[in-house]
This record gives C-alpha cells, structure tokens and sequence, in this order.
C-alpha cells in the first residue's frame, strides 16, 4: 500500500472571508499576485462534465483572469484540468477533491497557478461561493515545508483488502512511502520550457513498490541467507502503527486506517533489520497451499517450475501457510499453527502479548517460546473462539499478537471475518 509523507508542497488556497486551506502543488510561481481575483465554480452550469473541467467544457462560461474551482475525477488527468482553465482565459485554478478521494490530494507540474485541496475543504469553498454575491480568492504558494504531524497516512489509492484471491491471507501485507515522491522523469516538465529539469513527483503504489524493494534488497545484502519470505517477515513483523505525531495512522479520510489499509502497518527499515524472530517460508512450502486454493496440478508446476501431483501432497488451509499474519473466516472455533526462527539473540526468552479482535477469544500456546541459539525455530498455536453473538455475517473485527524479548518486538495483525 502507499502511504504519505512528511514533506508538502504547500499551496494555500486564500478566500475573500479571509479562510485558508492548504493544498499542494509543485509550480510555484513567483510572481502571482496575491491580491483577491473573483472566484468562480466550474460547474455554476450546472452540468457536471463542467464542473470536472474537461476539455472544452468552460466554453461559454466567463473566467477570464478569475480563480476556477474545478472537481477531481472524470477520468480527467488533474493537470488537463488546469490546461482547460488557462485555454478559457483563467488565471488560476483550485482542484478539489471528490469525497471518495478525502483528504489525499497530490502535488503536480500544473501549467497554471494552481493547488489541490481535500474535499473537506471544496466543500466550504462552495458554500463560501453560495455565501457572497462577489466571492474572491487567491493562491499563496509557500514552498516545500516539512515536518507533517499526520504522516503516515493512507492514501485515498492505496490498494485494500481483504483479498478475493486467497481470503486466508491478509492483504495488504505492508505500506510504504508512495504520495509525491520525487522521482525521475525523462523530459522537462514543468512550465520553463528551457528547463533541464529532468524530475518529477509521482504518486500510487508504484512509487511505494520501489521503496519497499530497497529496503528488501538492503536487507538481504545485510542477511544474505534470508529468503524472500525471511526478509518479508522482517519488514511485516517490525513496522509502525503511528504516524510522527504519536497518533493511529488513518486513512484518506482521517479516520484510523484498519487493517485492509495498512496489512501488519507501515514499514521501519531500521526495526527490520534485527527483528528477533521470522516467520520462514521456503518454495515447497507453498505447494500444498496453491493446490489447497484448488488450482489444477498444471497451474501449480507453472508456479513451481517443476511438475506437481497436488493427489500426492496433502493441501493445507491457506490460514495454515506460515505467514506472519493472521486472516480467518470464524464460524466454530479454529486453531493455527506458526514456526519462528530465532535471528535475535542465543539464549531467549519470548513471550505473548494479546490484543485480541472484539468479540473473540485469543488463546497462545505456548505462552512463552524459549531459545538456547541462533537459528533455533519454535513453533506455537492460536486458537480462534467467537465470543460475542451480536455481530452479523460478514463484519470484521481486529487485533494482533506480539512477541517480545528486551528490545525485540514482533507483531502480526489478525483480521476476523465472522460468518
């Protein structure tokens, strides 16, 4: 999933009552001016292909040097929406953002004086418009500023959960930083046409794959014997559930994000490097899983590599892959199985901590899992028992179990779906 950073683009949006809302976006002019322009909706029409400031849709519409409100969406790349502004005449312009986009908004190359505000915000500046027989406004453009309380967060993008594919196992696994990240780009592209610029700031999971994989590759060239699943233990198992503020990561619309949003949390590269335990996977280990999922003895040897008789390997349920994470369909009471592997200290002691779902009952055996060397592996038990009756089919519920041993911590985040 992708996450936030700490870092802005500020561009405030400034209205005639005097209110400011900060958006963001990458030009920043220097010389617009900050006196009040008159400030007009888009879709004051009333048709809402206007509203969305598509390509000839402000025809007929006065905005000559005046401040635009357009809306995010229809399939409208945000910075065209600037481009059909300035073709009409507008001096500058204010995106706002769709309520299923929240407070998640991006920092663009925009070819005019421009900033992109949450929704929360569109939505006074339209009652500041219906307010005034002359609304005004202006953009203050304030530059990079740093040190944002509320990130992490999840942006509005970021790929959720549960997983259709295999609802065992809890998706996503992890977040990363993947909203305006600067990031090359193979021509100039912002409004100096004379520019060498050759960067840009990008957003979406693809920019939070690349974070993810360095740490992955970094972490490996630390563990050189890890395996993929080792390193991804690692990373899962150590990660962060509070943004710089000290308060719960949430969501685009501000509120806790859960675990469909943020899998096991958001990622500590220096915490996963000595996570203490890791929960291993090696590549047989996920054949009785494939041919548990029902795929057909083919369709596993293509993912194998190698020919498969899932006749002849006894299938397990997908809660049973030694995952560092828990997802479960709870009807009668359910118990799994997990192996750690010691890669903290020799001589160990770790015990369970429960932070069990509303409505189930957790229980960890062994309630201590003991260690005399590195490598050592152990394995333990978590049962599942519905205690609570008044949720209906189909409600989740969350929690998490926690290891721990002096300065080590490993979590893993369950999700219960009650049937």
């Amino acid at each position: 999933g992708a996450s936030t950073i700490d870092r802005k683009i500020v561009a405030t949006a400034k209205l005639g009552n005097g209110e400011e809302f900060d958006g963001e976006s990458i030009f920043q002019p220097n010389d617009f001016p900050s006196k009040l322009l008159q400030l007009v909706y888009a879709g004051m029409n009333g048709k809402q292909e206007s509203a969305l400031c598509g390509e000839g849709t402000l025809k007929g519409i006065d905005v000559k040097g005046k401040v635009v409100l357009c809306e995010r969406g229809g399939g409208i790349a945000r910075i065209a929406k600037g481009q059909e502004v300035k073709n009409a005449g507008g001096a500058a312009m204010i995106l706002m953002n769709q309520e299923t986009d929240g407070f998640s908004v991006s920092a663009d190359v925009h070819v005019l004086p421009a900033t992109h505000v949450s929704y929360a915000a569109g939505l006074k500046i339209k009652a500041y418009l219906n307010s005034t027989a002359a609304p005004t406004a202006t953009i203050l453009f304030r530059g990079t500023v740093l040190g944002d309380q509320s990130s992490p967060s999840v942006a509005s993008f970021s790929s959720r959960g549960p997983s259709l594919a295999s609802p065992g196992i809890l998706k996503p696994d992890i977040i990363g930083p993947g909203v305006n990240i600067l990031a090359a780009w193979p021509f100039p592209l912002d409004n100096n046409i004379n520019s060498k610029s050759t960067f840009n700031i990008m957003s979406g999971t693809s920019m939070s794959c690349p974070h993810l994989s360095g740490i992955a590759a970094l972490l490996k060239s630390f563990h050189p014997t890890w395996s993929p699943a080792a390193v991804k233990s690692a990373m899962m198992t150590s990660t962060d559930l509070f943004n710089i503020g000290g308060k719960l990561i949430v969501d685009e619309t501000l509120q806790p994000a859960d675990v469909f949003a943020t899998g096991a949390g958001h990622v500590n590269p220096s915490r996963a490097d000595k996570p203490g335990l890791i929960y291993d996977i090696q590549p047989d280990d996920y054949i009785p899983y494939l041919c548990g999922l029902g795929y057909k003895d083919e369709e596993v040897g293509i993912i194998a590599h190698r020919s498969v008789k899932c006749s002849e390997k006894p299938s397990i349920p997908e809660g049973e892959l030694n995952y560092p994470s828990f997802s479960i369909k709870l009807g009668p009471s359910q118990t799994y199985t997990r192996t750690v592997t010691n890669v903290g200290e020799a001589n160990s002691a770790y015990e369970v901590k429960v932070w069990a779902p509303k409505g189930v009952d957790v229980i960890v055996k062994p309630s201590t899992l003991y260690f005399t060397e590195l490598n050592q592996k152990a394995t333990y038990s978590v049962t599942f028992t519905r205690v609570d009756s008044t949720y209906k089919t189909g409600e989740y519920t969350q929690g998490f179990i926690k290891w721990v041993y002096a300065k080590y911590s490993v979590r893993s985040p369950i999700a219960v779906m009650f049937e």
